[in-house]
């Protein structure tokens, strides 16, 4: 059986591929039923949650993924999301590979926000605000670079030391960027904001948004976590990976449909939608596109198929 540690993913998964990759996919489809949650008491601290995500593809693979995510393991120096992959013969059921599902998954959330960004935001969209300095954000900067010509990266973060970091970090893989001390004037003049952290009260908000900007949300993944408000999905049009994941799991469309600020057929179309064409993405330059991801097996499938191959595995 083939294992691949995080070095091993990070070098079979350049971005360029993996968007590919996750556009065919949802093009092609899969079975990629709604995760199960669990929450996990930890005595002192905020609970954690345990995630099962399956998938499958006739003639092809079954994978699962499992992770947990101690949203308090900060305070220990450990990443709050910890994740594994099995991956399994369609034929036989035979377990042909294990994968460290921390790259995995980060890749494939950052590769599916840019596959979303092909459709969503502007041709020529240059200026990237990421919002949080976690394990998401340098991969979500050079994701979105690999879909659009980013010329100027600006991150914010609570710890403004943790976005000057990340952004000497991104600087030495070509990227000029900088840490932004004011949350508000950076949003107002990025083409792109993209956000992935905890929070569970906003962040960005629709106000502060200008016209032709696209905001990418990948950080609240529970009914109780936001990273915006309402004004911006009023003033957005609206699209989500899977219309299943984003309204029984996305803090902002579960809460914005729960107090009517939107409805559900407010919701333009999913990454299914946009990538077999039955959708259209962007409609004009001053259009404010929004898109929200809570994460889908079929992304962790596609990208650990992806690994597989290039690594020489065969189901034989």
């Amino acid at each position: 059986m083939l294992h691949l540690d995080d070095e091993a993913v990070i070098a079979t998964l350049d971005w360029p591929s993996l968007v590919r990759a996750l556009r065919a996919g949802f093009r092609k489809g899969a079975e990629s039923p709604p995760r199960p949650h669990y929450n996990v008491t930890v005595p002192g601290e905020r609970d954690a949650t345990l995630l099962l995500m399956p998938a499958w593809m006739t003639g092809g693979h079954i994978g699962l993924k499992t992770v947990t995510v101690f949203p308090d393991n900060g305070r220990r120096a450990l990443p709050a999301v910890s994740s594994h992959y099995l991956l399994m013969s369609a034929r036989d059921g035979r377990i042909v590979a294990s994968l460290e599902a921390g790259e995995l998954t980060s890749r494939r959330t950052a590769a599916a926000s840019a596959l979303a960004s092909s459709y969503l935001s502007r041709p020529d969209a240059s200026r990237l605000l990421i919002v949080g300095a976690g394990r998401m954000a340098p991969n979500l900067a050079l994701a979105h670079a690999s879909v659009r010509p980013i010329e100027n990266v600006q991150i914010w973060a609570r710890d403004m030391a943790k976005a000057e970091y990340l952004a000497l970090q991104l600087g030495d893989t070509g990227l000029k960027a900088t840490a932004a001390p004011v949350l508000e004037a950076a949003v107002s003049s990025a083409d792109i904001i993209s956000c992935a952290t905890l929070s569970e009260a906003p962040l960005v908000l629709g106000e502060w948004l200008r016209p032709g900007c696209h905001l990418d949300l990948v950080g609240a993944f529970t009914p109780t976590m936001r990273e915006t408000d309402d004004e911006a999905l009023r003033r957005a049009s609206v699209f989500v990976d899977t219309r299943a994941g984003a309204t029984t799991e996305a803090g902002e469309i579960v809460q914005a449909l729960e107090g009517g600020a939107i409805v559900a057929g407010d919701i333009q179309g999913d990454l299914f939608d946009l990538a077999s064409g039955q959708v259209k993405g962007r409609r004009s330059t001053e259009e404010i596109t929004l898109f929200k991801s809570v994460g889908c097996s079929l992304e962790d499938l596609i990208a650990a198929e992806l690994c597989f191959e290039r690594s020489g595995g065969t189901n034989i």
